[in-house]
């Protein structure tokens, strides 16, 4: 069990947290919740010791073994990645590495016979032999292949290091475990396999996340940030956001009544206060007055922008084809011989392991890249708005972000440049800003802002979700579903998929390409096996499902 206990965290004058009492209890995952900058990952970063509180303190059971998510992609490059995976319980690897030492000297002696055999018994006592295996295991099952389990740290691309702290933080079976968006970067196979593991896991979990179907899957509570208060809900996330709505009409509805209640009681005051046969009466109904308090409904934090992709022209029957694409890089044939077209009604989303033969296949569709064979037309009716997975360059420019925008916009007055911005939470003084210094989520909503303004028919997403809080997901999920176009998109995120993608494009190890008119789960629940081999004809066939 970990608790916290009157905790108050004092940014110079601001109170981040302020009087939190909360207990994590054994065998429940918890998911902690709140708009950016509310204090999640500090939150986590208190609760594992990294942090100090001004006031306050956590309380962890004793002889418990509390685990994190580490953030720092490098600081094990020069460790072997099983290595890396097993220093996640500390004390076990400090034995491996002291019998490994012990075992190497040429001159045994008879004390190291007993230190050895001390560290033999606490080995075997916690489950020692069984570390080399569970560790593999741990990195099978995010995607991590066996040949790659004693390479270097620094021989892994990044998202592979992702994975290999996770698998870090899950092994050894923790008592609690700390996971700061563990499904940031992971694919939707490796974020299921996790989905599993924790729902199997029956030690404490605090998870902060912006996966809403995650969060679904995984929490038995949710805690809910708001205001430097932590309210903790039972149940997952739509549970608590059903609960919440429900409390606040509850609350509103209870201060309609108490107002209907004060104002009959203030005219019979008012009416009746001179009347000294009725003196009493108003007296009475004066301090009845004195005793009825409204319940304070304190707005939430949380920010939704609105997101409407709203098309200029309504699109034709054809609008892309697509023959025998084939791109090969450094070496590696990402795309194998592609071949499919695209009708008006279709809503695709990529999917596969590969994250960069998704990402190769939206640039040649862009024109960003060339294929080595093959070619692509799209419909005259078409026009295009794309969301890259890097968008660095695009914000490299001393220009405001009202300035910027107005470039993209055929009108260039700036109240209605404006106005998309103002959907996007950028108000008043905000549409000045420099592009040099937005955070990771206003530049996401920028780009989300410069696909409203061109009215295009067709949206290609790249990994869009990326540094979104979870108020800006939901608004960009919803936009999704109201397009009335065409999208090509990838996501990690499995509800976006769920809910938006009526036709579920594969790509596979090898560059090879499954394509179903589908829903996701449908695609996932029908086509478990075969959606795993490795070897495919090159003949790829639409199937109606």
């Amino acid at each position: 069990m970990i608790s916290a206990n009157n905790v108050t965290l004092r940014v110079g004058k601001k109170a981040l947290f302020e009087d939190v009492n909360i207990k994590f209890t054994e065998g429940n995952c918890y998911g902690i919740i709140g708009a950016n900058g509310a204090g999640k990952s500090t939150f986590l970063k208190i609760l594992s010791g990294q942090l100090e509180t001004t006031n306050g303190s956590v309380h962890i059971t004793p002889g418990q073994r509390l685990s994190i998510l580490e953030q720092d992609h490098f600081k094990y490059d020069e460790e072997q990645v099983l290595n890396t995976v097993m220093m996640g319980n500390a004390r076990l690897f400090e034995i491996m590495q002291e019998k490994d030492a012990l075992y190497a000297k040429p001159d045994f002696s008879d004390e190291d016979g007993i230190r050895a055999s001390e560290l033999e018994a606490e080995f075997a006592e916690m489950n020692g032999w069984e570390a080399e295996s569970d560790a593999e295991t741990l990195l099978n099952g995010l995607g991590i292949e066996t040949e790659k389990h004693y390479l270097l740290m620094k021989e892994l691309t990044g998202s592979e290091k992702v994975k290999v702290l996770l698998a870090r933080a899950l092994f050894g079976n923790p008592d609690i475990l700390l996971l700061d968006e563990p499904t940031n970067h992971l694919d939707l196979d490796a974020i299921a396999w996790l989905e599993e593991f924790l729902i199997n896991f029956d030690n404490t979990v605090i998870v902060v996340s912006h996966d809403r179907y995650f969060l679904n899957k995984v929490c038995t509570h949710i805690a809910d940030i708001d205001y430097g208060k932590i309210q903790l809900y039972a149940g997952n996330y739509d549970f608590w956001y059903e609960s919440s709505q429900l409390m606040i009409r509850q609350m509103k509805e209870a201060n309609k009544k108490k107002e209907e209640k004060i104002k009959e009681l203030q005219e019979f005051i008012q009416r009746f206060s001179a009347n000294a046969s009725k003196s009493k009466q108003a007296t009475a109904r004066k301090r009845a007055l004195e005793k009825i308090e409204l319940d304070e409904i304190r707005p939430s934090s949380r920010k939704y922008p609105y997101i409407d992709f709203r098309p200029n022209r309504e699109i034709g029957n054809e609008v892309l084809m697509v023959e025998n694409l084939s791109k090969t890089i450094d070496g590696v044939k990402v795309l194998d011989n592609l071949s499919f077209t695209l009708g008006h009604n279709d809503k695709v989303a990529l999917v596969g392991g590969n994250e960069q033969a998704k990402t190769v296949l939206l640039k040649i569709l862009m024109e960003e890249m060339e294929p080595d064979e093959g070619t692509f037309k799209w419909g005259v009716t078409t026009s295009r708005a794309y969301f890259p997975k890097d968008y660095t360059q695009e914000f490299d420019s001393d220009l405001t972000i009202a300035d910027w925008l107005t470039q993209y916009s055929e009108i260039k007055d700036a109240t209605y440049v404006r106005g998309f911005l103002g959907r996007m939470l950028f108000a008043g003084d905000d549409g000045v800003k420099k592009l040099r210094v937005l955070s990771g989520g206003e530049k996401v909503r920028c780009l989300f802002s410069k696909m409203m303004i061109s009215g295009a028919n067709v949206l290609l997403f790249d990994e869009p979700t990326n540094h979104l809080d979870m108020e800006s997901i939901t608004a960009l999920n919803n936009g999704m579903i109201k397009f009335p176009g065409v999208m090509i998109f990838t996501s990690r995120d499995h509800q976006i998929v769920q809910t938006t993608a009526n036709r579920i494009m594969e790509i596979l190890p090898g560059g090879k390409l499954i394509d179903k008119i589908t829903t996701y789960d449908e695609y996932l629940a029908s086509d478990e096996m075969a959606r795993k081999r490795t070897v495919y004809t090159s003949d790829v066939n639409v199937e109606d499902n």
